[in-house]
């Protein structure tokens, strides 16, 4: 039981808010350089303090940041990002959506 709740369920929220990270991008259409949106206008900004301390843990921040180290969210010059649908093809994700295998 205790291994279930140390690695299992995480990784499994995590692959989870990895899909809706990518259902994100596509919804505010932001699938390449010229469509890109800021962390702000996407809704992916990272809760503060208090935020965290009210509402149980949102793994979509940190989804997100995996999508980045695995280049299939990439920013633009001015900070701005958007989905790389190449690049997930390419690693062969669509399905799972995950950068952790």
């Amino acid at each position: 039981m205790l291994l279930l709740g140390l690695f299992i369920i995480p990784r499994w929220l995590m692959r989870r808010a990895a899909r809706q990270v990518v259902k994100i991008f596509r919804e505010h259409n932001a699938t390449d350089s010229k469509n890109a949106r800021t962390i702000d206008e996407l809704g992916l900004r990272p809760p503060g303090v208090m935020e965290r301390m009210m509402r149980r843990r949102d793994y979509k921040p940190h989804a997100l940041n995996a999508l980045i180290k695995a280049e299939i969210v990439q920013a633009t010059e001015e900070g701005r990002l958007y989905l790389s649908e190449a690049k997930l093809a390419e690693l062969g994700l669509e399905k799972g959506v995950s950068p952790y295998r």
